[in-house]
């Protein structure tokens, strides 16, 4: 079974920092892609970045772009977001995810595999 675990969030004063991690287990790791999403009270689910399965290549909207980086550690079955210079916008649920196809980047749908998301507060 699959289960994507995301911790680190918490409240945060803005233009400060926090780093999310997302533990993997039940899934070839090192064969899948990891996307974070982050969804605010009354918005739709966002994509926020992805990395692909080697980590060579990742991609961050702009909205972060600058600000957040994503990173992972194949030998430890986990991802990062690094967020700096947070700011009150930044203010949502984060949750990881994985298509549940390997190799593919394609992700966000229902039907992949989702965290339970951890809850990121910034305050101005």
């Amino acid at each position: 079974q699959v289960h994507l675990v995301e911790s680190g969030g918490r409240l945060v004063q803005a233009g400060g920092s926090l780093r999310l991690t997302c533990l993997v287990t039940g899934l070839p790791f090192s064969d899948h892609a990891m996307g974070w999403f982050r969804q605010a009270p009354g918005k739709d689910r966002e994509l926020v970045g992805h990395i692909t399965w080697g980590g060579f290549s990742t991609y961050l909207a702009d909205s972060v772009k600058g600000r957040f980086t994503i990173s992972r550690d194949n030998a430890k079955n986990t991802v990062y977001l690094q967020m700096n210079n947070l700011k009150p916008e930044d203010t949502a649920i984060y949750f990881c995810a994985s298509p549940r196809v390997s190799h593919i980047v394609t992700m966000g749908a229902r039907s992949d595999y989702w965290g339970q998301g951890t809850q990121v507060t910034v305050f101005a």
